[in-house]
């Protein structure tokens, strides 16, 4: 295996991981709800989805450490293909409540192991010192692009789909299933990994939880891994403000729910479209700023400008307002797209193999923390004081976390143990 083999499997996957995603944001909540679900009844199923990935976070990052990435990977795509598959034909509301659940299995077990299965095989070909910047920031592109590609697709084919062959809204999670399935049989077939021995169920249900611990120990014990871990919850209440309160203003301003929808499907493809856009230039922000810290430095900061740009042109209407929401929401995925990546570095450049994904992990879990957090303050603020009052809030949150990269403390790891430059060796050992 060459490195660059090894990067072009690792952005096939990347790609075909994030493409069904994007194929269901046009059609997901329109195709429950054209099958009789009600808004709160399809609020509790999308609930359910993040509760379920929540908990299982890092017990599957654990597993993937434990029982290898591809085991883990491939088993995502399995449950992915049959929630997709259940969904598009689900009629009633346990049969999306067990859609969701599914989907949530499988997205906890895709957080985290192609990125530890390149970086391993990187370092297996480089050394350790390899350069993860290229390969990673590419590995990013090719989500983006992947969510940009389905968006578009998954607001066409429901158009495209003749009525008599089957429900217009059901083709873009079918579509979804199958790409699921093509995923499935790249990991099986392209993804090689050292073998792990033989496992006895009871040893491997040992493993996961001291492995679980031990990931948690070296993030809150490591100085790099600890300001990490709040930089990605910061990014998830960043998130959650654009989620939750861009269709609502994006609708406001076009007029009709309708036209918003349509509105924002565009906007998001942008939005992905940058996202790439800011993976393919984070090696270079980094180099120009100094460094991968000064590099998240820079994007933290562009995207809390973006988000305080969407607050102060909040009271514009009609095309202006349009296209300066759509504007400031392509730079602040690009903004957050080049933090993300450099985070991303960082934190695998301070573990080791043996507690990598469960690491990756722990920062999905700080991140999707810290959306929850934005959930429960920022809609209600924005009740109570309006959406710019709430973009506000979030931009400063966003700005302030860039402080957390001043003077990082650079983390390498040798002979197998996690070090920190600054703030000396974490006190934790690989199982």
């Amino acid at each position: 295996m060459t490195a660059r083999r090894a990067l072009r499997r690792y952005m096939l996957v990347c790609f075909l991981t994030w493409l069904p995603l994007g194929l269901m944001i046009p059609s997901g909540v329109l195709l429950m709800t054209e099958r009789g679900l009600g808004l709160a009844q399809i609020g509790l199923a999308v609930t359910v989805f993040s509760i379920v990935t929540v908990c299982l976070e890092l017990p599957t990052g654990g597993l993937a450490d434990v029982v290898g990435r591809r085991v883990v990977l491939a088993a995502s795509a399995a449950f992915l293909v049959v929630a997709l598959a259940l969904m598009s034909v689900s009629t009633t509301f346990w049969m999306f409540l067990v859609s969701e659940v599914l989907k949530g299995v499988a997205r906890a077990l895709s957080s985290g192991p192609a990125a530890s299965w390149y970086v391993d095989t990187l370092h297996r070909v480089e050394g350790p010192g390899a350069d993860l910047k290229p390969g990673l920031a590419r590995g990013g592109a090719m989500e983006s692009v992947a969510l940009c590609v389905g968006v578009l697709a998954g607001g066409g084919l429901p158009l495209l789909t003749p009525p008599e062959l089957m429900f217009p809204l059901a083709a873009p999670t079918l579509v979804g299933a199958v790409a699921a399935a093509v995923l499935l049989v790249v990991v099986l077939f392209a993804l090689p990994e050292p073998p792990h021995g033989r496992r006895s169920l009871a040893g491997v249900l040992r493993d996961v939880p001291a492995t679980v611990v031990s990931g948690l120990r070296l993030a809150a014990g490591g100085a790099v891994l600890r300001r990490l871990m709040l930089a990605s919850a910061s990014s998830g209440v960043l998130l959650m403000s654009i989620e939750l309160l861009t269709p609502g203003r994006l609708a406001e301003l076009a007029g009709t729910a309708e036209l918003g929808s349509m509105a924002y499907a565009v906007v998001a493809a942008l939005g992905f479209a940058g996202s790439a856009a800011g993976s393919a230039l984070a090696p270079r922000v980094a180099r120009l700023a100094g460094g991968s810290a000064g590099g998240a430095i820079v994007g933290r900061v562009v995207a809390a400008m973006s988000v305080g740009a969407l607050a102060a042109t909040a009271g514009l209407g009609g095309a202006a307002g349009l296209v300066t929401a759509g504007a400031s929401y392509v730079v602040l995925f690009i903004g957050g797209s080049v933090t993300g990546l450099l985070c991303l570095e960082m934190t695998h450049n301070a573990v080791t193999a043996a507690e990598r994904t469960t690491v990756s992990s722990t920062s999905s879990l700080s991140l999707q923390s810290g959306g929850v957090l934005g959930t429960l303050t920022l809609g209600a603020l924005a009740a109570q004081a309006g959406v710019a009052a709430s973009w506000a809030v979030a931009a400063t949150v966003m700005l302030a976390s860039a402080l957390l990269f001043v003077r990082m403390p650079a983390a390498t790891v040798l002979n197998g143990r996690a070090h920190s430059a600054l703030a000396g060796h974490a006190s934790y050992r690989s199982p």
